[in-house]
């Protein structure tokens, strides 16, 4: 059964710095690309990035441009989204997405984590 599960959310201050963990189970993620996504309260799933299995990444949102980077481990199955200096505005659930290519759509999803920031 194909399987993935974020963690590494909390609560951070503003500034401060959160790295988000997808791992998989049940396929390979070195043959996948792997999107993460945010939803805040009230508001709309917003795409934040996806790495590509070519290693590239696309799909970066304006909003978070400088201050995300997502990143692969192919050896524990698992990608990473580094996120620096933290905003309240980025205050959301943060969910990883798989499937063969980044786009608009993706078959595979997680369960999420919260990410709050607030002093």
């Amino acid at each position: 059964q194909l399987r993935l599960v974020e963690s590494g959310g909390g609560w951070v201050q503003p500034g401060g710095s959160l790295r988000l963990s997808c791992a998989a189970s049940g396929f390979t993620f070195e043959y996948y690309a792997v999107a993460w996504f945010r939803q805040a309260p009230g508001k709309e799933r917003e795409g934040v990035s996806c790495l590509r299995r070519d290693g590239g990444t696309t799909n970066i949102a304006d909003t978070v441009k400088g201050r995300f980077t997502i990143s692969r481990d192919n050896s524990k199955n698992t990608v990473y989204l580094q996120i620096y200096s933290l905003k309240p505005e980025d205050t959301a659930v943060y969910y990883c997405a798989a499937d063969y290519r980044c786009g608009d759509t993706y078959r595979h999803w997680g369960q999420g984590t919260q990410v709050t920031v607030s002093s």
